[in-house]
């Protein structure tokens, strides 16, 4: 009796061993130490030989317990904004109002998806009121600078626009060609979520669209607008949303902006209320539709029944 006791224990033993391998391998099951830096199969197979060997095992659950369902600590670089607003959403339904959750949540995206731009603009055209990209700064959502260029616009330079701009008759010796710099600049965007304040400006000079469910607009987020204070229809500055914020003073003197600064504020704005703006996106995302239902009359190779041939070709081929 107490050796078929522990064959039994022994064969329980290892179809537990032959699940947790199962596991191991589809990633729902972290690997433990085992004999040396074997794979899952060579563990096995070695308690197997083990248990052969000895007769006895030590005595273990015939069960293996569920591994706890977590939500990803990244996203693939191929996510979707959908995939991207529901992962906000899931977030912040777990945080169960932790202030550590929510600030956490925005380390578990997928950083390289997101960047943030700005552009400065001269006049060009007659009297200058044509709007031409001089300047271009892209940061990353570290705020780290990727890409800052000036940009010689395609018509001559009437109006520098300097106050606002920064652009001067200088800047415009080292600058490059449009057309380079747009192929630039939108190999950068392309695939990413877009933050920007007004960012259907920049998108104009760039003579560009970026798709609307990845782009990010600081002046149209409502919960930016909420924390001000402001109604939702409100027009607010990116100045006034950095200094009631982010306790910042930005745009100041008369040299003009800087479109870095513009571009790295857009950014800590966005990450502020990342989490709360990415859910209400997710509940307004339209439902998903239903998978399409296969016509089993649509078969392709059920054309080749006479049925589905043309009465004038059959008649010619008579």
């Amino acid at each position: 009796a107490p050796k078929a006791r522990s064959k039994k224990r022994s064969r329980k033993h290892q179809r537990f061993m032959e699940r947790r391998a199962v596991l191991e391998q589809k990633g729902l099951l972290s690997p433990r130490g085992r004999l040396g830096s074997r794979t899952p199969e060579a563990g096995l197979e070695a308690h197997t030989t083990l248990a052969k060997a000895n007769g006895t095992m030590a005595p273990c659950c015939d069960k293996v317990p569920e591994p706890k369902r977590i939500v990803s600590s990244s996203l693939s670089p191929s996510a979707s904004p959908d995939s991207i607003a529901r992962h906000h959403s899931v977030l912040l339904s777990q945080g169960n109002g932790s202030s550590k959750r929510v600030q956490a949540s925005s380390l578990a995206l997928h950083p390289g998806k997101y960047v943030a731009i700005d552009c400065e603009m001269v006049g060009t055209g007659p009297q200058g009121r044509l709007s031409e990209l001089a300047r271009c700064s892209v940061v990353n959502y570290e705020g780290d600078v990727i890409y800052d260029k000036y940009v010689q616009p395609e018509l001559p330079i009437v109006d520098y626009r300097t106050r606002w701009s920064g652009i001067t008759k200088q800047h415009m010796k080292n600058a490059i060609p449009f057309k380079a710099a747009q192929a630039e600049i939108l190999k950068i965007l392309k695939d990413k979520i877009v933050v920007g304040h007004a960012i259907h400006n920049d998108f104009q000079a760039l003579k560009y669209f970026h798709p609307k469910d990845r782009t990010r607009d600081t002046s149209q987020s409502h919960v930016l607008k909420k924390r001000v204070g402001l109604p939702v229809r409100a027009s607010v500055s990116l100045k006034n949303l950095a200094r009631h914020l982010l306790h910042k003073k930005i745009q100041v003197g008369y040299k003009g902006h800087s479109s870095v600064e513009d571009a790295q504020t857009a950014m800590e704005l966005y990450r502020l209320v990342e989490v709360q703006w990415e859910k209400e996106l997710a509940h307004s995302l339209p439902p998903r539709p239903p998978s399409p239902i296969t016509d089993p009359a649509a078969d392709s190779s059920q054309y080749l029944d006479d049925q589905y041939w043309p009465t004038d070709l059959m008649a010619s081929s008579l």
